[in-house]
């Protein structure tokens, strides 16, 4: 379904039935991601899956500002409205849990379990942002100068997604293609509004959050593990998971196991 939000016309599907269940894909990411759950979930929820601004098949505006974390949160509350929905369950993957983290905060009576994959509140400290910054401005000059493939490629390559390569190729070419099919000025403006440097420092608000929060990271990711020991320590009702042997990306890369922790969280009430 298509639904025009703050301007901007957004791609949303839904699926299932049950408590609402928001669901963020990541950056280079669409719904599709979540495709591989909606049967189990979909049992026990009701999906809204959107496309983030700047991905799949949503706008791409280009005006940089309109991408701005914030901006966007106020975009997923514009969905919801739409939908006639008040409360939701709310899992984001990377980018996506950056998103979901910000919309708790800023949304908390919107918002009932919260559930961040492989993300972070953000970046504490003015240089880090202001560095941060800068690397996004290059990535995405490098998208707009080397077109969408040659930056997936690059892409496909970071450390980050190192452990994505023990995958079998069928699922990695599916990803690739889902990639690809990104509009790369979409993908540059978001890196520029809604990269980690840009967005605000959410460290000192997570103790704020009264809701029952679940961190999920893979055990080879140690960046986003080291990140996960240290939120959990501000959050007043947070508990972490590892999944062994996965990386940034577990719902893809153990998502047997991913699947079964999200609807164990989701289904004790």
């Amino acid at each position: 379904m298509s639904y025009l939000i703050n301007g901007v016309r957004y791609y949303v599907d839904v699926y299932g039935e049950g408590f609402p269940l928001l669901l963020l894909h990541g950056f280079t990411g669409e719904s599709t991601t979540w495709k591989p759950f909606y049967r189990d979930w979909g049992k026990h929820s009701k999906l809204i899956i959107p496309d983030l601004i700047g991905h799949g098949k949503t706008e791409s505006p280009h005006n940089v500002s309109r991408y701005k974390i914030e901006f966007a949160a106020k975009d997923l509350l514009g969905i919801l409205d739409q939908l006639g929905i008040d409360k939701v369950d709310l899992l984001g993957y990377s980018m996506g849990g950056r998103l979901a983290l910000t919309f708790a905060i800023l949304f908390p009576k919107r918002v009932r379990k919260l559930i961040l994959e492989s993300s972070s509140p953000g970046l504490p400290s003015i240089e880090e942002r202001e560095f941060r910054c800068m690397k996004d401005r290059e990535l995405a000059d490098f998208i707009r100068e080397k077109g969408i493939e040659v930056f997936v490629d690059y892409w496909e390559d970071i450390p980050l997604f190192s452990t994505m390569k023990q995958l079998p190729d069928e699922i990695n070419k599916t990803i690739r293609r889902q990639r690809l099919s990104n509009n790369p000025f979409g993908l540059a403006n978001s890196l520029l509004g809604m990269g980690t440097g840009m967005q605000p420092s959410w460290w000192e608000n997570l103790n704020q959050l009264q809701h029952e929060i679940l961190l999920v990271t893979g055990e080879k990711d140690k960046k986003f593990c080291l990140i996960a020991e240290k939120m959990k320590k501000k959050l007043k009702n947070g508990a972490w998971i590892s999944i062994p042997n996965s990386g940034h990306a577990n719902h893809v890369e153990d998502q047997e196991m991913f699947g079964t922790i999200v609807s164990d969280f989701l289904k004790n009430t």
